[in-house]
């Protein structure tokens, strides 16, 4: 490990360190735009620029390796001139327009300028001007401000694996586009945002909607999928103006997939506000009092085996908690959570969570993909296999539709039955491998028997070994790992459960995925008029996951908790309040009445739901005997963009669909 000295301060780093992290490691401040920890080094922008003796000139700290000995100097006279005229040269070009600018406030160009700049420009030329380039309706471009970092060109090409933006020109008339001046089509392309140090990219839904000084922010979980992604919600009164990511290296990294950033506007748009009684065939406005009534009245003489409940995807744990309560008191233990149809052993959480975890999967060596494409049911684990596959060099395979998943993947058919036959090229790759990966995706469960079919080829890979679980689940739903927790799963699944003539009354706990039948007395809680109102006979309005404190708990067993950041509209309530004011009605009052009670209830029966960490789980997961699958597998999701109800009645989402299904230039923008 080299030795070197920074500012009269030894400190010594590890091998393959560069100088600029020697002088962070000893604890000195170096200004940087093009430099990025998680993208290659380019040494485009030189404001990194330090004083290294025995060198006759000062040197790019980011590109330069650290050696023994090196000599560094950070606050010289000749590194404050350096930066001052790279500073100077930075400016020549780019636009006094700081007062119009969204990325004023919280602009690396500002706040670099005022602390190494001179003050004053000498320049007196014309500045030059660029075109506006067309990046599709997610990212706003004023390239005229571009000061050439390339960030989110090595972003592009290096994590997205979309190759889309990149420069054309040199010198001067170097410009930063996308490929042709399209859409870009990455389901991360919203991260150029955050990347980009000055005010060329920026939000195009958020343009010019708040000052950063104006947000009040608040630590959150995303729901979009089950990634459990770290976020940061900034709202100004009861509207949530953005969504921007929050550094967690064992979950998101400091990623944010597009769903999760631009869906927001979905919030606010087709809510639920007050409840709804169906009276004569036609829904009507109801007070909270008359809503309760009607559902008393609805399941007036049934039994417990008479009535059910469908989770929905977007819940909290503390929801959930509440409604399983509620049921039981009325006698009914039959909830499920699999509204997509999934059907898997949720006996052990070892058999549906991903085992080895999201920062693990990143290090495995050889991936099965089983009617999964991650790239759009967790696109943030699809980054962590294509580093898996670009960096470590593993191999790929996948048995499915054959998707673009912006890495290598040898495919191998669609056929369930190649589970059972597995291929040589395969096994031989896996005999090999040290940490093997074999993921199932939630759309290829739904066939009968695929779950023990791929149970028994993980055993016959070798998957599961001492210290390492290789298999896994993508889930697809937030909520879906805290309800398979809490034993929310009937026996055959939703397709059972909807069957079923003997079920006569219906919770719909946030559900719009599924079709109730005819006849049965339905009640639905939930956020949006969407797909589950449509035969509700009650329907009482609840919280969204911006609008409550909640736990949520992601695909790998990991258990987080969200703030609350606004209120939620009109006559809405949180989730567990409406549960715990309908059990008085009902004559089975629920034994709490806060959060905190709530929560204590919780932490009795499940106790690693009560706090951060990963919820328990056996050491070893036992073989299971293969039985016969056949057919073609398919994916989970047909629309990434339109999966949840606050998706569908975004319009930023509408407009990603339509500027994929029919791509635009900037001619057909405008």
């Amino acid at each position: 490990m080299p030795k070197l000295t920074v500012d009269g301060i030894e400190v010594e780093v590890p091998g393959g360190a560069t100088v600029l992290q020697a002088c962070e490691a000893a604890g000195a401040e170096i200004p940087r735009f093009c430099y990025h920890e998680r993208l290659s080094i380019a040494g485009n922008c030189r404001m990194c620029l330090v004083e290294m003796e025995k060198s006759p000139k000062p040197v790019a700290s980011c590109a330069m390796p650290a050696a023994d000995g090196q000599v560094i100097h950070t606050r010289s006279e000749k590194v404050k001139k350096a930066r001052e005229g790279v500073m100077e040269f930075l400016l020549i070009n780019h636009p006094l327009d700081c007062p119009i600018c969204d990325q004023g406030g919280e602009c690396d160009l500002q706040d670099q300028a005022m602390a190494y700049g001179r003050g004053a420009n000498r320049y007196e030329e014309n500045k030059r001007a660029v075109t506006e380039k067309y990046m599709g309706p997610l990212i706003k471009t004023v390239m005229t401000r571009c000061i050439h970092c390339t960030r989110c060109v090595r972003f592009a090409e290096e994590v997205a694996g979309v190759e889309e933006i990149g420069a054309i020109g040199r010198g001067e008339s170097m410009q930063i586009t996308s490929y042709l001046e399209k859409a870009v089509t990455s389901e991360l392309s919203g991260n150029v945002i955050d990347l980009c140090p000055v005010g060329a990219l920026t939000s195009k839904p958020y343009a010019f909607q708040a000052r950063p000084w104006e947000l009040k922010k608040t630590d959150s979980i995303d729901v979009m999928d089950a990634i459990g992604s770290n976020i940061v919600v900034g709202s100004r009164g009861a509207a949530v103006l953005r969504v921007t990511p929050r550094i967690n290296d064992a979950v998101n990294e400091e990623w944010l997939a597009d769903k999760s950033r631009f869906a927001i506007d979905g919030l606010a748009e087709r809510r639920l506000d007050t409840p709804w009684v169906r009276v004569g065939g036609k829904l009507r406005k109801a007070g909270w009092a008359e809503a309760f009534a009607a559902i008393a009245e609805g399941l007036k003489g049934l039994s417990g085996d008479q009535i059910a409940g469908v989770v929905g995807d977007l819940n909290a744990v503390e929801d959930m908690v509440a409604f399983k309560d509620l049921l039981a008191g009325l006698g009914s233990n039959r909830i499920e959570c699999r509204q997509d149809g999934a059907l898997f052993d949720a006996a052990e959480p070892a058999g549906w969570l991903l085992g080895a975890g999201l920062a693990a999967a990143e290090t495995a060596d050889a991936i099965l993909l089983v009617g999964s494409n991650p790239r759009h049911e967790a696109a943030l684990l699809n980054v962590r296999l294509r580093k898996a596959v670009k960096k470590g060099g593993a191999k790929a395979f996948s048995i499915g539709p054959e998707v673009d998943l912006s890495f290598p993947v040898t495919q191998l058919g669609d056929e369930a039955a190649l589970l059972a036959t597995l291929p040589d090229a395969l096994r031989e790759a896996f005999a090999k491998a040290q940490r093997p990966l074999l993921l199932v995706g939630m759309g290829a469960l739904k066939t009968p028997g695929l779950y023990q079919a791929a149970r028994a080829a993980a055993a016959a890979l070798n998957v599961v070994r001492d210290g390492w679980n290789g298999f896994g689940l993508v889930h697809t739903a937030a909520a879906r790992a805290g309800a398979l927790r809490l034993g929310l799963v009937a026996e055959g699944g939703i397709a059972a459960l909807l069957a079923d003539t003997g079920v006569k009354a219906q919770f719909l706990l946030g559900a719009d995925e599924v079709q109730v039948p005819p006849g049965r007395f339905t009640v639905y809680i939930g956020t949006h008029g969407d797909r589950g109102v449509a035969r509700a006979d009650v329907i009482l309005p609840a919280a969204a996951y911006t609008e409550k404190a909640g736990t949520y708990v992601n695909m790998e067993g990991r258990v987080q908790r969200a703030l609350k950041a606004t209120q939620p509209p009109g006559d809405a309530r949180e989730d567990w309040t409406i549960f715990r004011a309908l059990s008085s009605v009902l004559g089975q009052k629920l034994p709490y009445d806060d959060l905190v009670a709530l929560r204590a209830r919780i932490a009795a029966e499940w106790p690693d739901l009560a706090g951060p960490g990963l919820i328990a789980r056996a050491a070893a997961l036992e073989p299971l005997a293969p039985v016969p699958v056949g057919g073609p597998l398919a994916h989970a999701l047909g629309n990434y963009q339109l999966t949840n109800p606050i998706a569908r009645a975004s319009a930023t989402m509408a407009a990603c669909v339509s500027s994929l299904l029919a791509p635009q230039t900037q001619e057909a923008a405008q």
